[in-house]
C-alpha cells in the first residue's frame, strides 16, 4: 500500500497570520492534534501542535499572538507515492504530504498507520489459521515453555481434543509422548519417528522455532498413516508369500516350466535345469513356438494345453537326445482365460524309480507340510500376543532374547496360563535355529505309555500298532531347531532317567532300536510345578533339574504387572473383531475393574474373557453389566470405606477415586509414580487426573 491509500485528503490547514487562539478553537471543534501552515497557494509553510499551543500558556503569552510566531518551519514531509513503511520509519505524529509543487495535498498520522499496520496483522493471522486448518496433516506448536499455542483443526481429529481444550496448557498434559519437549531442550530436529495415539499410528516431524537466533518453540507435524500400516503388513504379507512360492518352487524334485497365457516362457526351476539340461537363459523371454523351430523342444504340450483347455501329458525328446514326459497344467483366472501353463518333466529313465519311492515321499512330504504349517500357525498366533508393558515383562524377554544368542538349555517357571510358550517362542526367534523347526511337546498331555515313542521315535515293528516304516521322534523333528519340553514336571521318572541321558551325550535312541542317532537339538523346558519341592518328594530327578536349570526364566503372574493388563485387553480386543467381524469397544470402567482383578488364569484367563465379550455380547461396547459376577465381586474384596452420609453409588466411588488420585498427585510429582503407587497405567492416571480437573 502507498501513502496516497490512507492519508487524509483536504486536511485542515492554517495560514501564519491567523492566531493562536483560533488555531485553538480548532483544535478544540475538530478534535486534532495538529494542523499543517500553508501560503495563499496551498503550499507548505510549516506545522502547528497542540505542542506550539502548550508552549504559548506556559510563557503566559497573548492568545492574538500569530502562528508563525509559534510554528515549526522545518517540516518533516512526503509525497503521496512512498510506502507505508517508508512513512512509519519517520519518526513524526503527523505527517504533511505534498505534491510536487508542495502544495498539501494530505496527511498521515502515526494513529492511521498503527490501525492500518494492525489489520494487516490481524488479516495474516486469519489466513495462517485457515491454512493450518485446511492442512490434512495435525500440527501443533508449544512455546519456550512448554505451552500450546498452535492446534489445527487435523490435530483436534487425530488427538481427540478441541482447540479449545488445549491452547494454553502443558504439552506435558495433553500429549505426554510429543517430543517436543526434548526437541526444545536439544534444539535439533526429529524426522520420521512414530508415535501412538490411541489406536492411531502417526508418523511426526518435529522442529523448533527459532526467533531472533534463540528457540523460542518447537512444533510437530502429524501424518495418519494407521492405513499405511496396514498396507505396508499386507504387502509384508505379500512378499512372504512370493517367498515361500519360489521356495516351493524350487524344492519340487520335478522340473517346472511355466509360460504365460500365450506361450511365453516366465520362469523354470532348477530341477528342470538339472532333468533337461536346458539353462534358464536359453528359454526365459522366448515362446514356446520358435523354441519347437529351433528344435529346443521336439514338440511343445503348452500349445496342446492351450487348444484343449485341460490337462495334456506328452512324451517328447529335447536336444540332447533324452526323452521327458512333460504333463501341462491350465491355470485359469476368473474370466474363466488360461493365464499360466505350468508343465512339470520327469526323466524317463527314472519314473520307475520314482514310482517306488513316491508314497514314502508323499508321506513324507504331507507330515512335514503339516508340521510347517502347524508351526507357523503357532507362529503367527504367539506373534499376536506378544505385549510387554510392564519392567517385569521387559525383562523377561530381555533374558529371553540375550539366552537366545547362545545354544544354553533353558527352565522358563511360572504359574500356568502367563506365557510360557510365549517367551520360548521369543527365545527360539532370537537364534540363530529361528530358520529350523520349533516343536512343541506337552508332556503332560501325553499318556506315559506313549511319550517315550513320541519323544525318540520308533524303529518298524517296534509294538503292537507301530506304522511299518517306523516314525520320527520329537528330537529329530527338531534336529538343528529347538524342542520345547512344556510341563516337562509331568514327566516319568524313567523317562526322565532318558531325557538327562540324551541332554549329556547328545545322542537318542529308539524305541525298538539299536543304534544310537546323534542330535543337535537346542532344549527349552517349562512348568508351573515347584521343582525343588518334586526333587525333595522324589518325584524329580536332581541332576536332570541341574541340566535343565541352566538359564532360568521366571514369569511373574499378572497380577503382578497390572500395565500389561489393559495393554493386552487392546490387542486381544482387535484380534477377535477381526476373527469373528465384530466392532465391540470396552468401557474404560471395565478395563479399570479388569485391572483390579487377581486373575488367577493370568493371560490365558484374560484372552478367554475378551473373546468371550466379543462373541457373546449383545451390544457394541462392553460395560460392566457383561463382566462376570466373581470378577466384579472381587473388586470390592478386602475394602473397608467408611462413609458419613447416604449417597449414589457411582457419586460415591467417584469421589473415593477423586480423593485417592488428588492424596497421591500431591504426594509424587510425576503420574508415572502415581501408577505405581496405585497399581493402574499412567494413561489411567491422566485420564483420571484430566476428568476430575486434578
Amino acid at each position: 500500500m502507498k501513502v496516497v491509500d490512507i492519508m487524509t485528503k483536504n486536511p485542515i490547514t492554517f495560514n501564519k497570520d491567523e492566531s493562536i487562539k483560533k488555531a485553538a478553537k480548532v483544535f478544540y471543534t475538530q478534535q486534532i492534534d495538529g494542523a499543517p501552515v500553508v501560503d495563499s497557494k496551498g503550499k507548505l509553510e510549516g506545522i502547528f501542535t497542540k505542542s506550539h499551543l502548550m508552549k504559548a500558556v506556559i510563557k503566559d503569552w497573548d492568545n492574538e499572538k500569530l502562528i508563525e510566531d509559534l510554528m515549526t518551519k522545518e517540516i518533516v514531509k512526503i509525497t503521496k507515492d512512498k510506502s507505508l513503511e517508508e512513512a512509519w520509519e519517520i519518526k513524526v505524529g503527523r505527517l504533511p504530504v505534498v505534491n510536487e509543487k508542495n502544495i498539501v495535498i494530505g496527511i498521515v498520522t502515526k494513529t492511521d498507520l498503527v490501525e492500518i499496520f494492525w489489520n494487516q496483522a490481524q488479516n495474516i493471522k486469519k489466513e495462517l489459521e485457515t491454512i493450518l486448518d485446511s492442512s490434512h496433516n495435525g500440527i501443533l506448536a508449544i512455546n519456550a515453555e512448554g505451552i500450546i499455542v498452535t492446534y489445527n483443526a487435523a490435530a483436534e481429529e487425530m488427538l481427540g481434543y478441541d482447540a479449545e481444550e488445549v491452547i494454553g496448557k502443558p504439552i506435558r498434559s495433553v500429549l505426554p509422548n510429543s517430543g517436543l519437549l526434548d526437541v526444545l531442550k536439544t534444539g535439533e530436529a526429529e524426522f520420521g519417528e512414530k508415535i501412538n495415539i490411541g489406536e492411531l499410528t502417526a508418523l511426526t516431524n518435529r522442529s523448533p522455532i527459532f526467533q531472533d537466533g534463540e528457540i523460542n518453540g518447537s512444533m510437530a507435524i502429524f501424518q495418519d498413516i494407521s492405513d499405511l500400516e496396514q498396507i505396508s503388513e499386507e504387502l509384508k504379507t505379500v512378499k512372504n508369500l512370493n517367498k515361500e512360492l519360489d521356495a516351493i518352487i524350487e524344492s519340487v524334485s520335478d522340473g517346472l516350466y511355466i509360460t504365460d497365457g500365450y506361450g511365453d516362457t516366465i520362469r523354470i526351476n532348477s530341477a528342470y535345469e538339472k532333468i533337461t539340461g536346458i539353462k534358464s537363459e536359453e528359454v526365459l523371454g522366448r515362446n514356446m513356438k520358435d523354441l519347437v523351430e529351433e528344435g529346443v523342444f521336439s514338440e511343445a504340450v503348452t500349445f496342446q494345453v492351450l487348444d484343449k483347455r485341460e490337462p495334456v501329458s506328452v512324451m517328447h525328446e529335447i536336444k540332447t537326445g533324452q526323452k521327458v514326459l512333460s504333463t501341462g497344467n491350465p491355470v485359469f483366472n476368473e474370466d474363466g482365460e488360461i493365464v499360466r501353463i505350468v508343465t512339470t518333466a520327469r526323466d524317463v529313465k527314472k519314473l520307475n524309480h520314482l514310482k517306488k519311492e513316491l508314497e514314502k515321499t508323499k508321506e513324507l512330504s504331507e507330515r512335514y507340510y503339516s508340521e510347517l504349517e502347524q508351526l507357523r500357525s503357532q507362529q503367527l498366533e504367539l506373534d499376536d500376543e506378544i505385549v510387554v508393558k510392564s519392567s517385569k515383562m521387559e525383562k523377561v524377554f530381555d533374558s529371553a532374547l540375550q539366552v537366545g544368542k547362545v545354544d544354553s538349555t533353558v527352565l522358563i517357571t511360572g504359574e500356568s496360563g502367563v506365557g510360557k510358550e510365549i517367551v520360548a517362542q521369543a527365545i527360539h526367534k532370537a537364534s540363530e535355529r529361528k530358520n529350523n523347526s520349533l516343536i512343541k511337546v506337552n508332556c503332560g498331555a501325553i499318556p506315559d505309555n506313549l511319550l517315550e515313542a513320541e519323544l525318540f521315535g520308533y524303529e518298524k515293528g517296534a509294538f503292537t500298532g507301530a506304522k511299518s516304516d517306523g516314525k520320527l521322534g520329537m528330537f529329530e523333528l527338531a534336529d538343528k531347531g529347538t524342542l520345547f519340553l512344556d510341563e516337562v514336571g509331568e514327566l516319568p521318572l524313567n523317562l526322565q532317567v532318558k531325557l538327562l541321558r540324551a541332554l549329556q551325550e547328545e545322542k537318542i535312541k529308539r524305541v525298538g532300536g539299536t543304534e544310537r542317532i546323534k542330535i543337535d537339538t537346542r532344549i527349552i523346558a517349562a512348568t508351573n510345578q515347584d521343582l525343588k519341592r518334586m526333587m525333595e518328594e522324589r518325584k524329580f530327578r536332581e541332576d536332570l533339574y541341574y541340566r535343565l536349570n541352566v538359564v532360568p526364566i521366571y514369569i511373574p503372574p499378572l497380577r503382578e504387572r497390572k500395565e500389561d493388563i489393559a495393554p493386552l485387553i487392546f490387542n486381544f480386543l482387535q484380534k477377535f473383531n477381526e476373527e469373528y467381524d465384530a466392532n465391540r469397544k470396552i468401557s474404560l470402567d471395565v478395563i479399570e475393574t479388569l485391572e483390579e482383578y487377581s486373575w488367577p488364569g493370568n493371560v490365558r484367563e484374560l484372552k478367554n474373557l475378551v473373546e468371550r465379550f466379543v462373541v457373546m455380547s449383545m451390544q457394541e461396547k462392553i460395560e460392566l453389566s457383561s463382566l462376570p459376577k466373581k470378577i466384579e465381586k472381587s473388586k470390592y474384596e478386602g475394602k473397608s470405606i467408611k462413609v458419613s452420609e447416604i449417597i449414589p453409588l457411582k457419586k460415591a466411588v467417584s469421589r473415593v477415586e477423586k480423593n485417592i488420585i488428588e492424596m497421591a498427585l500431591k504426594k509424587y510429582n510425576t503420574t508415572y509414580k502415581v501408577a505405581k503407587a496405585l497399581g493402574v497405567s499412567q494413561p489411567t492416571v491422566v485420564r483420571k487426573k484430566n476428568k476430575y480437573k486434578l
